[in-house]
């Protein structure tokens, strides 16, 4: 895990030229090439049994906020921006293209899953883009050579096209990769509307929403939600040309916002 005061020195990319892995440092390789090896079924499940109980602790969306200030995403081969400048560049984009109130709060709590690196778990299996274990891989994967060290190439049915799963089964029923999209997920299902959940729990999902891959385990919910992140990706993504937020004179407002959708500690 990088910190700000440990990597400021890089500038963010102009508008129009991210997610490009390419001519990525080779901390991002690194952290696929982990990813990819690492991230099994049986790793996903034990990690579901593990967290989704959301026992650990509870924490409001600020205090969460504020421990994301000292994480830099490794996966990130655009920006070096801290978590929380990430959180309310996005939330600040959606909001200045006037869309609904729990549409900008989704794009300031969007990354709060991360906080799976407060318990101790690496980056690799926090942050990255996100695919379906038990099944087959799809090569518009980035960087999905490196799953040939994973240890289900070895499980036959695992690397056939519907795996473990019925043809038009529904992402819902779909084990992804893990990290802080699902993790997020559940910890604020019952805060949100159906559109802003499928936002967080597929955002970091770029081989179905950007790549049209997996289409032979949508159902019809998918397919009428997908547009929904879609356009949350305009904001995520793109907001990253952008200038650093300042934090300090945002916060009030944003503070209003937390209030009316978790005026309550959330079980992490």
């Amino acid at each position: 895990m990088q910190t700000r005061e440990a990597d400021q020195s890089r500038l963010q990319k102009p508008a129009g030229e991210f997610r490009d892995y390419a001519n990525a440092e080779p901390r991002v390789a690194e952290f696929y090439r982990l990813n990819h090896t690492n991230q099994t079924l049986d790793f996903v499940l034990d990690k579901k049994r593990d967290y989704l109980a959301l026992g650990r602790r509870k924490m409001t969306v600020w205090e969460a906020l504020e421990f994301l200030e000292t994480l830099v995403d490794d996966s990130d081969p655009d920006i070096d921006f801290t978590q929380i400048e990430h959180a309310m560049q996005t939330a600040e984009a959606i909001r200045a293209a006037n869309q609904p109130r729990w549409f900008i709060v989704t794009g300031l709590v969007h990354d709060l899953g991360k906080m799976l690196c407060l318990f101790g778990e690496p980056q690799w299996a926090v942050v990255g883009d996100t695919f379906p274990v038990g099944c087959r891989w799809s090569p518009k994967i980035v960087f999905s050579e490196f799953f040939d060290a994973n240890p289900d190439t070895a499980v036959a049915k695992y690397q056939t096209e519907n795996g473990i799963y019925e043809p038009g089964c529904g992402l819902d029923n779909v084990h992804m990769s893990w990290g802080h999209d699902e993790y997020v997920y559940h910890v604020v299902k019952d805060r949100l509307p159906l559109e802003a959940l499928y936002m967080l729990r597929y955002h970091s999902f770029y081989p179905w929403h950007k790549e049209q891959e997996y289409s032979h385990l949508l159902n019809d919910q998918d397919r009428s939600m997908v547009k929904w992140v879609r356009a949350f990706n305009r904001y995520d993504l793109y907001s990253k040309g952008a200038a650093r937020p300042d934090v300090k004179a945002l916060r009030p407002y944003y503070e209003e916002l937390v209030h009316e959708f978790f005026p309550d500690p959330l079980r992490w």
